[in-house]
Order: C-alpha cells, then sequence, then structure tokens
C-alpha cells in the first residue's frame, strides 16, 4: 500500500502536517512563487528517493550563519536542515575530527559526483598564495576549488563568502575575497548578510530540490526573491521619512518615538535585501535591527557593510529630503507665535475695513433714501 510522503515525514519528524505544510509555504512565499508551489515544495522535500548530499566548508568568519540557521525558533526549521538534507561535511556541528572528518568529506564527494551542493561559509584569503587559511594541510582556495569542480551547485552563505565581508575591510592583509573569486567556471550563489536570513538560505535550497535548479539571481549572484528591492522601500519607518521625522541623536524623541534613522546613519536606502519583509526569529514574532532602533548597516552589500561608517549618511536611490519642513501642527496652549498673530491682525484688519466700508455704504443708501 503507498504511504503518503508527506505522512512518512510527519512521523520521521515528529511534527505535524499543519506545520510542515506551513513551513513550506512560508518558503513558497518568500521566493514569491505562484499559487500551488507550495505543494511542489512539499513534495519535493517529502518524497526525495535520497536525501541530497551537502558539503559544507568552513573559512575565514565567526560561524555566525551556521549558529544563526541552528538557533532558529520555528519549529520545524532545525529538524529540516538536519533531516532533509544529508549534511556529510559540516566542521562545527561534526563529531568527527581530523583526518576522519577530511575522509568523510572525500568519500561524500565521491559516492555523489556531480550531485552534491557545496555550501561555502567564511572568505577565502588569496594573498600569499592563501596561506592564511588551512584545513588538513590544504589552503582555503584549494578546498574550493576542489569541492566546487563536481558540486552541482555551489552557495555562498553571508557576506564574507558572498564577497568578502568583515575579513576583506582595509587593509584586507590576508586578501579574504568571495566564492566568485575563486569559482569562475559556474554560477555561484551568494546569501550574503552577517547572519542572512536562514529563509533565504532555506528556500535557496527548497528551490533546487523542487525545481532542480538554483532560483534567478542578480549580477552580484543574489536571488532576486531576496535581494531585488531596497530596504527603505519596505521599511515601517518609510512614512516617517516621507514626513521629514528623523531621529538626531540615539535616545532623543524622536528616537523614542519610532522616527526614521536616516539621520543616525541607516543605510536601508541603499541596501537590497528583505529583511524588514520576512524579519528574524519566529514566524509571528520576529524582528530586525531597524524595528529595534538601531540603523542598517548594510551588511548586505560591498562596499557598504563594514566599509562604510556607520554615522555616514546613505547614498540615496530616489529622492533626498530637504534640509528642513513646513510645520505640520503649532503648538498649542503656548500663545500665538510671531506668525500665527500677524496672521490673526491681517485677517483682523481686513474684517475691521470691510465692517467700515459696508457702514458707509449702508450710510449712503439712506442719505439718498431721506432725499427722495
Amino acid at each position: 500500500m503507498h504511504q503518503d510522503p508527506i505522512s512518512t515525514l510527519e512521523a520521521k519528524l515528529g511534527v505535524s502536517r499543519r506545520s510542515f505544510l506551513q513551513f513550506c509555504t512560508a518558503l513558497a512565499a518568500t521566493m514569491g512563487l505562484p499559487k500551488g508551489a507550495d505543494a511542489q515544495i512539499a513534495q519535493a522535500l517529502a518524497g526525495a528517493a535520497k536525501r541530497p548530499s551537502v558539503i559544507w566548508l568552513h573559512f575565514q568568519e565567526c560561524t555566525g550563519c551556521t549558529e544563526s540557521l541552528l538557533r532558529a525558533e520555528h519549529p520545524t526549521l532545525e529538524k529540516l536542515i538536519l533531516e532533509i538534507i544529508s549534511l556529510d561535511y559540516h566542521e562545527s556541528l561534526f563529531a568527527a575530527a581530523g583526518h576522519q572528518a577530511e575522509a568523510a568529506r572525500k568519500a561524500a564527494m565521491e559516492a555523489n559526483k556531480g550531485k552534491y551542493v557545496l555550501v561555502v561559509e567564511g572568505a577565502i584569503p588569496t594573498k600569499d598564495g592563501g596561506i592564511y587559511c588551512k584545513i588538513g594541510g590544504h589552503t582555503a582556495m584549494e578546498l574550493t576549488k576542489e569541492c566546487a569542480a563536481d558540486a552541482a551547485a555551489i552557495i555562498a552563505i553571508g557576506s564574507c563568502a558572498s564577497w568578502g565581508g568583515m575579513p576583506s575591510t582595509p587593509p584586507n592583509p590576508t586578501g579574504a575575497a568571495g566564492v566568485n573569486a575563486i569559482v569562475k567556471d559556474k554560477p555561484v550563489v551568494t546569501i550574503p548578510g552577517c547572519p542572512p536570513n536562514p529563509y533565504n538560505f532555506l528556500a535557496t535550497v527548497a528551490h533546487f530540490l523542487t525545481f532542480g535548479k538554483l532560483p534567478a539571481i542578480d549580477e552580484k549572484g543574489r536571488p532576486l526573491f531576496a535581494y531585488s528591492r531596497l530596504i527603505h522601500e519596505n521599511c515601517e519607518r518609510r512614512a516617517h521619512f516621507d514626513a521629514g521625522r528623523f531621529a538626531n541623536e540615539f535616545g532623543d524623541e524622536g528616537h523614542r518615538k519610532g522616527y526614521c534613522l536616516y539621520k543616525l546613519g541607516c543605510k536601508g536606502p541603499e541596501t537590497y535585501a528583505n529583511c524588514p519583509s520576512i524579519l528574524f526569529g519566529d514566524v509571528g514574532s520576529g524582528s530586525w535591527p531597524v524595528g529595534t532602533g538601531h540603523p542598517c548597516v548594510g551588511c548586505t552589500e560591498q562596499g557598504i557593510g563594514f566599509a562604510k561608517p556607520i554615522h555616514a549618511l546613505a547614498d540615496l536611490k530616489n529622492t533626498y529630503p530637504p534640509a528642513s519642513y513646513p510645520r505640520i501642527v503649532e503648538d498649542q496652549g503656548q500663545g500665538l507665535s510671531f506668525g500665527s498673530a500677524a496672521l490673526v491682525a491681517g485677517i483682523a484688519g481686513a474684517a475691521a475695513g470691510a465692517g467700515a466700508m459696508l457702514a458707509r455704504n449702508l450710510g449712503r443708501k439712506d442719505d439718498e433714501s431721506d432725499k427722495a
């Protein structure tokens, strides 16, 4: 008797069918896929005959991308990443170490030649032959090229692997660079962020498993579903920007009221990412830096994140706010301002003049009536 693959997965992971389908729907929505794609994703994840092998490399980084992924609070996220894929090599999560770990990597690559997914976390040093990062006697450059040669898909997770990130900031003594600088004969999907949102990574993997190809990307290798719009366009503080209401200092009245953080150096107007749309953390209770009162630092953009001073104003890509705006609401209970007093005096003068003219006209008409 044929058993529903979703029911099988439900029993395997110990999650409800509803939770699993909600997860697939969230992935489909994240990627902007049409109606019905959630069902395709569910069948692909649940019905795979063999879990796809994943080789996960670590280089110059803080392991924040892995930590963020593991600490996501969605009830099925951690189980899915460990059960749906076969994580055959990951230095941080491996129980094995040393030669045993390297032997497992090579065995997985040989058994899944041309089919495995390569994930790279961390920048790759290129100066002096790449001697500043070695694993098992091999440089990060050598390992990247070796693992990329037979990979079916290559994903650079985090800003460090995407374009160099923090390690590449001037003077960049190790020549840190992204995976694209090393692998030039294959497409590399980049998921920048420090750390990136776990859903952007999971959605990319789900797209590959469901459709057999990586999602559409921009000129920097970033998935269009996550990095095609400016943060500024979907920011919850955008209305304050348009109305000219800004926080000028941390803790001032504007900051406490949730006004726009542009003048505090927010890089949202020049940074492409979906942070304000999908947030970080558990579904329904997530947040993001700007939502908690901190300016966006532009971590998904090379030349902005970690390079542009945090207090420097963003280069707006649409319109610049004027230096000052006319007042919308006058102060109440403080008496009339000079401008208001002048306006009232002018109105009163006009009314008095009109009254005097009306009186003269009425008097003239009375005189004419008496003569008649």
